[in-house]
């Protein structure tokens, strides 16, 4: 009498979880997997620097005294409001993107932990865009100060207000970056986030004035507000009827941004579908 052969069970090899660090390189693959992102960054980059150069020989050209450094020129609003868009836009696709084309399924069968992905995307945007704003902030300072040299109007970078204009607007990129992407968690429409992200950071601080102060603490807690306070390199005129921003308050409008970004992202991602 025979007995049958005994078939050994098959077993499933559960792999090691991944590691945060495998989330952060599996991000940035993603990130730099998009065609469009190495040339929207270039030629965004670009465009601020030579928006200095051009605010500061128009400037120069208009004065007909001595010249000298003024943060608006070194850092011009045109330029760095279209920093503020694509940064704020570029973050948004980081998320959409991904629901888009269905591959957030892929992602989240890999890895079922959605909060450590969604804080991946978020350290990854914040890494990229911090060194896209450094170089933008970087260069249009070099540039603006190459043309005040040809009229001895250079400074240093301990001149009053330099230095804090060189961060506030090399910070300015991931700030809003890390907003785009919580737009984006929210609400996963490229329209409907492009119109959100142009309200919010460029829209509602004008409709809110400095003359009353409900109004002005609405505008003071606006970015691209805090920004302009940040590079201001002049005290307000203590006579002034309006109430200005402080620095200080600046500084705590760009943490808290970025953060409730991040934690809408993470709460809307966890309990959302795909």
């Amino acid at each position: 009498m025979t007995t049958p052969a005994t078939v050994p069970r098959a077993t499933t090899a559960a792999g090691p979880p991944a590691r945060f660090r495998d989330l952060l390189a599996s991000e940035w693959i993603k990130t730099w997997s998009l065609r469009s992102t190495p040339w929207t960054i270039a030629l965004t980059v670009l465009f601020v620097v030579a928006s200095s150069a051009v605010a500061t020989l128009a400037d120069v050209a208009a004065r007909s005294g001595p010249a000298a450094f003024l943060p608006y020129d070194a850092y011009p609003p045109a330029g760095y409001w279209t920093l503020i868009l694509v940064a704020g836009s570029m973050g948004a696709l980081t998320v959409v993107s991904e629901y888009g084309s269905g591959l957030i399924r892929t992602t989240i069968v890999a890895v079922p932990a959605r909060g450590s992905v969604v804080l991946a995307k978020a350290a990854v945007t914040a890494m990229l865009w911090t060194a896209v704003g450094t170089v933008a902030s970087t260069g249009s300072l070099l540039v603006s100060q190459s043309v005040l040299a040809g009229r001895h109007a250079g400074v240093p970078l301990t001149h009053p207000g330099v230095l804090r204009a060189l961060a506030a607007s090399a910070l300015l990129a991931p700030v809003c970056a890390l907003i785009g992407l919580g737009l984006g968690a929210l609400i996963r429409h490229g329209a409907a986030i492009m119109v959100a992200g142009v309200v919010t950071l460029l829209m509602l601080p004008p409709m809110f004035s400095e003359g009353h102060r409900w109004s002005a603490d609405v505008n003071h807690a606006m970015v691209s507000a805090a920004w302009k306070r940040l590079v201001q390199n002049w005290e307000p005129d203590p006579g002034s009827p309006g109430y200005t921003a402080t620095v200080p308050g600046s500084w705590i409008v760009y943490a808290v941004w970025p953060l409730i970004a991040v934690a809408l992202a993470v709460a809307v991602v966890r309990r959302r579908d795909v």
